[in-house]
């Protein structure tokens, strides 16, 4: 086989980003106005057009912090080099990169992360980005686990525990599937008892629209249940294989299945909610928690990436 044969055949097998939307064909310059990027303004294939990974998380301090880990963690650039803020003309989002790697803020919730989702897939699709890998790195609250473990998402359910995304568009109610990639779910898994250093297990996560009333919890402003009432609730999710509750996963599930995305959810859990409502642990016990996710997502991408240099 010759080398052009060689790259039509690499070409036919890479998987590209799709986006399902022909108006943007009709747009002369496509304006990523929460990026404060654009097509007209910026060559986004030689910025972006090597990312294999994309790793989004909800704070800006976070996702930082996870490429300075990452460039120690594949020894690419100095980890103690000041990485520019790809976004640093607006103050909506935070981006960073790393050779393959992309790290992007996403905020709090399903309309802060599916407003970044859509400007990221544009992005890439633009970029011609090919392979990718995009991760979700947060924490979360746990259900019957100890504090400190790490779930990675089998489905991601609403709070009434079925595996959905609903979004009302054009006064209708649009339905969409919460599916992620199982077969990635299991490879990190397996890179995590390879590292050993931390409880990980696999269970369904409960998306909700809210961290107080719409978690159960007791602490809110507003609170017209008992603790009973909670503790049925929360023992309910765990019977429908929840091991976790957060805000994002179901858009981020939702929207990467439709784009192509091979996607996966991996969150720390802060504390047990059978056992109670508040953070009591300590900031630098908290702050080791929320560091598992990024040593088990950095490994799994050492991996990745070793494994593809070994096999060209």
């Amino acid at each position: 086989m010759d080398m052009d044969q060689k790259e039509k055949q690499k070409e036919q097998c890479s998987s590209p980003i799709y986006v399902h939307n022909p108006h943007l064909d009709a747009l002369k310059d496509d304006i990523l106005y929460h990026f404060s990027l654009g097509t007209g303004s910026h060559n986004l294939p030689a910025m972006f057009g090597d990312v294999k990974f994309v790793c989004v998380g909800g704070s800006p301090w976070r996702m930082k912090s996870f490429t300075e880990f990452i460039a120690a963690e594949l020894a690419m650039e100095d980890p103690k080099s000041e990485y520019p803020n790809i976004c640093a003309g607006t103050d909506r989002y935070a981006m960073y990169k790393v050779g393959p790697v992309l790290s992007v803020s996403h905020g709090m919730g399903i309309p802060s992360i599916a407003i970044m989702l859509h400007e990221l897939i544009k992005l890439l699709h633009h970029a011609r980005c090919t392979d990718v890998t995009i991760i979700r790195i947060g924490t979360s609250g746990g259900i019957g686990l100890e504090p400190g473990t790490v779930v990675v998402t089998k489905q991601s359910v609403d709070a009434t525990f079925q595996p959905k995304f609903e979004q009302v568009i054009l006064g209708k109610t649009v339905v969409r599937s919460t599916d992620l990639d199982q077969s990635l779910a299991q490879e990190l898994l397996q890179c995590s008892k390879g590292l050993n250093q931390f409880e990980t297990v696999i269970g369904n996560t409960m998306c909700t629209l809210d961290f107080y009333e719409g978690q159960a919890r007791l602490d809110g402003a507003f609170c017209s249940y008992t603790e009973t009432d909670k503790q049925e609730y929360l023992l309910k999710a765990k019977e429908a294989e929840v091991c976790n509750i957060e805000m994002e996963s179901s858009v981020f599930a939702a929207m990467c299945k439709l784009s192509g995305l091979r996607a996966a959810v991996v969150c720390v859990t802060l504390l047990d909610r059978l056992k109670g409502d508040q953070l009591s642990s300590s900031h630098e016990v908290l702050n080791s928690y929320q560091l598992r996710p990024q040593i088990l997502v950095g490994s799994y991408i050492k991996q990745q990436l070793k494994a593809k240099a070994e096999n060209r």
